[in-house]
């Protein structure tokens, strides 16, 4: 356990950080599910629909910090290639 004043405010801010982030996470989470459950049954439409949240989501809650902007940029461009690949068999 931290003794300095100034350890313990980093204390308390990383808790409060800690919290915001694993709702930013879980939002991740839940959009990435949505896209591939899409995928999964093959309805190409809502598929396109649900890529265009989960990027919005994605991009927005890595600009905050809650992951890399890179791990962000991996995540979107592997669900496009699953949509994509979905349309092009269509």
């Amino acid at each position: 356990m931290a003794n300095h004043k100034s350890a313990l405010k980093r204390n308390r801010q990383n808790e409060k950080r800690n919290e915001r982030n694993k709702v930013r996470r879980t939002q991740i989470k839940n959009a990435i599910k949505g896209v591939l459950l899409d995928v999964e049954e093959k309805s190409i439409e809502s598929a396109q629909n649900a890529l265009k949240e989960a990027t919005k989501i994605i991009s927005k809650n890595a600009g905050k910090g809650a992951m890399h902007k890179r791990a962000a940029s991996r995540k979107v461009a592997g669900l496009a290639k699953k949509v994509h690949q979905l349309s092009a068999l269509a």
